[in-house]
């Protein structure tokens, strides 16, 4: 009760004072100003303005217009209250001219128009000698997503204290940054300078006729004592884009100069069964950022596996110019013998300068592949020819007639005696020689084959034991060779166990591919253990027997 009687007094208190008169004003803070030159717009409303603002679009068609700055303040004075609204914002004009501010409603209030007068630069007392704003842009129509360098370089005159450069705009058009930018000296028309350049990779999406506006500096510098405004801004651009042909094959590559390259290792055309071969394509365009560059597409081919790498890019600028490149890699493992060509490879792109589609392409290659000079070659057993036993013809044997034996005992001399003797003493001393020497233990005992043949099982569990694939790999290889295979590929197909095959194919795109494939030691060398007793057993019952493997 006491809250509504105080707010009735309060009440009856306000409605004696009177209100201001409503009204909306527009000022400038300089005029006439400098092409490139800021300077400051107020607008003030007297009144309520229900927090309505000023429309600016029609101040943006002419002028570069920043941020909105708004402020309020009330005051009562001999009992009249007031409240006003301000509103503040740095205006810049790019080209020279007599140009009107338009009017701006608030609140059913309205201003009256402004007219600037912008001056040019050469008019200027000299001034613009301090700071100015260079521009450059590689000469020529443009292509719709073509790459261009966009440059814009700072000139200062004297020492700068602080200063903001804005970045180009264009609608539609990507600008991006490379880099940072670079700060140094030069002397221009006998004067130093202190010189800012900032490097912009400029993309058009879509085509037509446009004007690239300048960028803006605004900063101070010191001149004695004092610190001095000043302002500049670079010059306008005109941009032709061109749109994309409408009958380009492929991914879109506008470009002044492509180039697409090989690298082979080993460089021969002949290699032997289960080496890997290394390829690696080099793709280079200019006009054109690294990741418009397309992936090339590398068609498999039997009797290799492929594992290709992942593709690196990389772009610079360079005389004005942007210079991209991708490198490949694909790991080619011949599986096969026999000679295989490669297909030719083709990337089609725009020649910009001629107007007309190119290819830049590598030519097809024809390699051969071979087995092993070095490796052991499986035994061969001979050929077991089946004949028909001879019977014997008895009936065709002689008869020899029976003879009579005489016997006739001769006469021992006593030299006989002696030799007889004497060879009996000899053979009692050697027999008590072997009765009474130490047995040799066995495992003393080597043989000559066990010195020069290695077994390639106890390799092969070596390498197993030791998780050690390239070991392992080798061992399989020159394992598989001695049973008689051209290569290990095709060893593994004739098993036709599609796990054993899918082991082998991991433990070689472990060895060759960069995709961080992983094979399992354990796993692949139990199908392998088991697959050589399976060829055991068949050999027993066969008669070729494989028992030395093991």
């Amino acid at each position: 009760m006491v809250m509504r009687f105080i707010g009735g007094l309060l009440l009856l208190a306000l409605s004696q004072f009177s209100f201001a008169a409503d009204g909306l004003t527009a000022s400038v803070d300089k005029n006439p100003v400098l092409v490139g030159e800021y300077f400051t717009l107020t607008i003030e409303a007297t009144g309520k303005v229900g927090g309505e603002t000023p429309d600016t679009q029609e101040l943006a068609k002419i002028f570069n217009v920043g941020p909105m700055s708004t402020s309020s303040r009330t005051s009562i004075i001999n009992g009249s209250i007031s409240s006003s609204t301000t509103w503040q914002m740095q205006v810049l004009a790019r080209r020279a001219g007599e140009f009107t501010i338009p009017a701006f409603s608030v609140s059913g209030m309205t201003s009256e128009p402004i007219t600037l007068n912008v001056i040019p630069r050469d008019q200027d007392d000299g001034t613009q000698n301090d700071v100015f704003v260079k521009v450059a842009l590689q000469d020529g129509p443009l292509y719709v997503q073509q790459a261009a360098l966009y440059t814009v370089k700072l000139y200062v005159g004297k020492e700068l204290l602080d200063g903001q450069l804005t970045a180009p705009e264009l609608a539609d058009t990507q600008f991006t940054l490379l880099g940072k930018q670079k700060e140094e000296y030069e002397i221009v028309d006998g004067r130093r300078y202190f010189v800012v350049t900032r490097e912009y990779l400029m993309q058009p999406n879509k085509s037509g006729q446009f004007t690239i506006d300048g960028p803006i500096f605004n900063g101070q510098v010191r001149e004695g004592y004092r610190r001095l405004a000043i302002s500049a801004v670079g010059e306008s651009v005109a941009l032709d884009v061109k749109p994309i042909p409408e009958n380009f094959p492929g991914a879109w590559l506008p470009s002044e100069l492509v180039h697409l390259g090989e690298e082979w290792k080993p460089t021969e055309d002949t290699v032997t069964v289960g080496t890997p071969i290394t390829r690696t394509l080099t793709l280079t365009a200019t006009g054109v950022t690294q990741e418009q560059l397309p992936e090339i597409s590398v068609p498999q081919i039997d009797g290799f596996r492929t594992y290709p790498d992942d593709s690196e890019r990389k772009q610079i600028s360079r005389d004005g110019r942007i210079i991209s490149q991708m490198v490949s890699s694909i790991a080619l493992l011949p599986q096969k013998l026999g000679t295989f060509t490669l297909p030719e490879l083709k990337v089609a792109w725009f020649n910009t300068k001629m107007g007309k589609t190119q290819y830049a392409s590598v030519p097809a290659r024809s390699i051969t592949v071979i087995a092993d000079p070095n490796a052991p070659k499986a035994p061969t057993l001979p050929e077991v020819q089946k004949t028909e036993p001879e019977t014997p013809q008895i009936d065709t044997i002689p008869q020899q007639a029976s003879l009579p034996t005489t016997m006739i005992q001769a006469e021992k001399s006593w030299q006989d005696w002696l030799l007889l003797v004497s060879g009996y003493v000899l053979w009692v001393l050697t027999l008590g020689w072997f009765l009474f020497k130490k047995p040799t233990p066995a495992s003393a005992k080597v043989t000559s084959s066990t010195v020069t043949q290695s077994d390639p099982m106890v390799e092969l569990n070596a390498a197993a034991k030791q998780g050690d694939t390239k070991r392992y790999y080798q061992a399989l290889m020159s394992l598989t060779s001695k049973l008689g295979a051209a290569t290990l590929s095709d060893w593994a197909s004739k098993q036709n166990d599609a796990s054993l095959s899918h082991e082998i194919a991991n433990l070689q795109a472990t060895l060759y591919s960069s995709n961080n494939q992983q094979v399992d030691l354990s796993t692949l060398h139990k199908l392998v253990c088991a697959t050589l007793k399976q060829h055991a057993n068949k050999g027993k019952v066969n008669g070729n027997s494989l028992e030395t493997l093991y």
